[in-house]
């Protein structure tokens, strides 16, 4: 307890300090909103709360704003310190009672779109040493039952369809009138008649009328289904009809500044399956790829399900910045009130061509108390559409060279990668995939490392796909995954050092064979979400079942270990699980945490996982307070048998959380903490505090903070952040003032992007 203690003393002495010093006499700061509802209703408060117009500055741990506490240190002169902490901290939210009175109004109106009509909402705000606390009661009106519902259609083409869905109505007999069920119904009903080929059909032909006069607080329902929009009159009347595609037409290349006289510098045009690809600047683009891609058929009956899945397959070529799906109303004038005729419609896909290719550049830097320097490139090629048919190309080098000052010791590692992406599920039929695209990947490279101890050579090949479910729910499986590890130049010194035999086991000749699957969600799937957000990621590759079954079949080495080209294979599992949370508290204010957890088990021909599937904390985008490599694992002490860091375990726990705010121009500023660690799982000798062990693991838990500066240029992010080690439990022992920037207490750290 005692080596906490000044962590908690911290946090209460920055609690007392003032949080409205800053606020001139006869105002006070909005410190809660409190809302009060009757336990008889079935309203939730959380449901309400976007309706009021006035929200406090936003509570973090232990109920406390930081940065609203940094606001008040400002002095009011307007000077550099003033600037400064006004910067980084958060203006507090001025109490103003005429945006409580607006909200009052906001709720009222809002529950009476619930079904709660003739409510009142009250309000009652009281306020003590500058601070004030507003809290609206609220007193639902009266709810109406629907006794009974009759529905008017008058025309009689449609009539038994909207009847025989009524199963389906987002309202019955019983249930609580409200104008927001009525809106979901009519919008229900709208995408039930646009998916059964009736192409213009919208919730402007659907009225409802409500009778409250009757009694027992009942209400009766009409719902008026109109052969003209709310906006017309009945001269302007129509048959509703079902509609046909007519032809279909694909622009691949159609610029939007210039419109439709693309069409008129005499077009190429290709017809593949009745689909016209009309090029107006030659074929950038595979037609029979287009004509698979796209899922609206001439001939076909219209169906708004099938114009939503071609523009999202569309879209997820990720090579048209613009797809834009426009059917035109191609019936013969003879036959618009004839209903014994469909309706016909054209429809022409546009698609706007994106820059097919680039380079993408990202460097890493670091640097610590202990004059160890790290610097990690890394630039690679892209095209979206190599072959013409929205295959993408991926080629990059990447480095990573770490050094001592005034030593020798240095650790280089280079590696290259080749990749191409192809826009199908190889050896599955496309139909399978009707409602997303599905790519193909198949994947190469090679990675070189040089380090002081050993010379190590990993060649790796992996063959798989990726698709997704919806919008937010992507998934990615490779079958197949092939690592060949070849250790050169290995010191004796180094290898007899190594007395605990799993860890020698890391250090060997490895062939790698196995299967990976990757599963991702998010609540925005959007490149630079503008919202809160939310993600999660789980990453499962397991490896050497196959090749198990073939063991009687393979020779054994000195280890027992089975082999195949006298290299013995791996056998292990290993997940790696993220979660992750955003909350936008502006447009360029957020607070991001991130949550880590890796596992890796060896079993069978292995006794260890790999050396390139260990885990390792430190790092630009880990724990910032250490250089990449450099913490853990446990409390055991620093490996001296490594002259570069090289610290790996099984087990990685990992906690970040970053405050983010605008400072001025296009400079960001960043606040932030890091809580995490690696573990081994298997016994080494000597090593006992390496070991991971449920009860008592928290206690080697390390801790850094943080301040950083980012430039963000909208399209590329630079970031250097200056980690402090607050807590190594390796010392044992918390990290006050006096110790700061002395040896092995910070490190500095350069990247491109977000840490997370």
């Amino acid at each position: 307890m005692g080596k906490f203690l000044p962590f908690i003393l911290s946090v209460l002495v920055f609690a007392s300090c003032s949080t409205v010093r800053v606020i001139p006499e006869n105002l006070s700061r909005l410190k809660e909103n409190e809302i009060s509802i009757p336990k008889s209703y079935e309203i939730e408060e959380s449901s309400l709360e976007p309706y009021i117009r006035q929200k406090p500055n936003t509570n973090y741990l232990f109920g406390i704003n930081p940065f609203l506490i940094i606001y008040n240190w400002s002095n009011g002169t307007g000077n550099n310190w003033d600037k400064f902490v006004k910067s980084i901290g958060q203006a507090p939210v001025i109490y103003d009672s005429t945006l409580t009175v607006r909200s009052r109004d906001n709720l009222e109106n809002h529950l009476e779109y619930l079904g709660y009509y003739n409510s009142l909402v009250g309000f009652d705000s009281q306020t003590g040493s500058k601070k004030t606390k507003v809290t609206y009661t609220i007193s639902p009106g009266k709810r109406f039952i629907i006794r009974d519902i009759k529905y008017l259609i008058k025309d009689t083409s449609i009539k038994s369809i909207i009847l025989s869905d009524t199963s389906n109505s987002m309202f019955k007999k019983g249930s609580y009138l409200s104008e927001a069920l009525l809106a979901k119904e009519s919008e229900r009903i709208a995408s039930y008649m646009r998916e059964l080929g009736y192409y213009d059909f919208s919730n402007g032909y659907i009225v409802f009328e409500a009778d409250t006069s009757v009694s027992g607080g009942s209400a009766d329902i009409r719902m008026r289904v109109e052969n003209f929009l709310r906006s017309e009159s009945v001269k302007d009347s129509k048959p509703h009809k079902k509609y046909t595609i007519n032809s279909v037409s694909i622009i691949p290349d159609y610029n939007p500044t210039r419109g439709r006289r693309d069409l008129e510098t005499r077009p190429d045009t290709v017809i593949v399956d009745s689909i016209k690809i009309i090029y107006s600047r030659g074929i950038n683009f595979s037609p029979r790829v287009l004509s698979r891609i796209n899922r609206i058929l001439p001939g076909s009956l219209y169906k708004e399900s099938t114009v939503n899945t071609t523009y999202g397959r569309m879209v997820s070529l990720r090579y048209f910045s613009g797809v834009n799906i426009q059917f035109d109303d191609t019936t013969p004038e003879e036959d618009i009130d004839d209903i014994s005729k469909f309706g016909q419609v054209d429809c022409t896909i546009r698609l706007t061509p994106s820059k097919s290719q680039g380079y993408k550049l990202n460097l890493e830097v670091s640097s610590n108390s202990n004059n160890l320097f790290g610097i990690s490139p890394a630039i690679s090629y892209y095209h979206k559409n190599i072959f013409k048919g929205g295959e993408w190309l991926n080629l990059g080098v990447m480095g990573n060279f770490q050094s001592k000052i005034n030593s020798p010791a240095k650790s280089n590692e280079v590696g290259v990668l080749a990749g191409i992406s192809i826009p199908e599920f190889l050896f599955l039929p496309d139909k399978l995939f009707s409602s997303s695209l599905p790519r193909t990947d198949v994947n190469a490279s090679y990675n070189f490392q040089s380090r002081p101890e050993f010379t190590r050579n990993l060649i790796s090949l992996n063959f798989g796909y990726n698709w997704q479910m919806g919008d937010r729910l992507f998934y990615r499986f490779y079958p197949m995954q092939i690592n060949i590890i070849k250790l050169f130049n290995l010191s004796d010194q180094f290898f007899l050092s190594l007395s605990d035999p799993f860890l020698k086991n890391a250090y060997r000749n490895h062939f790698d064979l196995g299967s990976g699957i990757t599963v991702y969600y998010t609540t925005d799937p959007t490149p630079s979400p503008q919202k809160s957000y939310f993600y999660v990621r789980m990453v499962n590759d397991v490896a050497g079942n196959i090749l198990s079954l073939f063991n009687q079949m393979m020779p054994t080495d000195s280890t027992g270990s089975r082999t195949i080209w006298r290299t013995a294979y791996a056998q292990y599992y290993r997940g790696d699980l993220t979660l992750g949370y955003t909350h936008r508290i502006s447009p360029r204010t957020s607070f991001a945490t991130r949550f880590n957890l890796g596992v890796g088990y060896a079993y069978g021909n292995s006794s260890t996982i790999p050396y390139e599937k260990l885990f390792y904390s430190g790092g630009a985008n880990s724990m910032r307070g250490w250089q990449a490599r450099s913490l853990g694992p446990g409390s055991a002490p620093f490996d001296t048998t490594f002259s570069i860091a090289n610290q790996t375990g099984d087990i990685k726990l990992e906690l970040n959380a970053e405050y983010r705010f605008p400072l001025f121009w296009k400079i960001e500023g960043a606040l932030f903490t890091d809580v995490g660690n690696i573990w081994n799982l298997k016994y080494e000798p000597g090593k006992e505090t390496a070991l991971f062990k449920l009860n008592n693991f928290y206690k080697t838990l390390a801790f850094n903070w943080g301040t950083g500066l980012r430039l963000n240029l909208d399209f590329l992010i630079l970031r250097l952040d200056l980690g402090m080690v607050a807590y190594d439990p390796r010392v044992g022992d918390w990290f006050g003032p006096k110790k700061w920037f002395e040896k092995d207490t910070y490190s500095l750290q350069f990247g491109v992007g977000y840490p997370f």
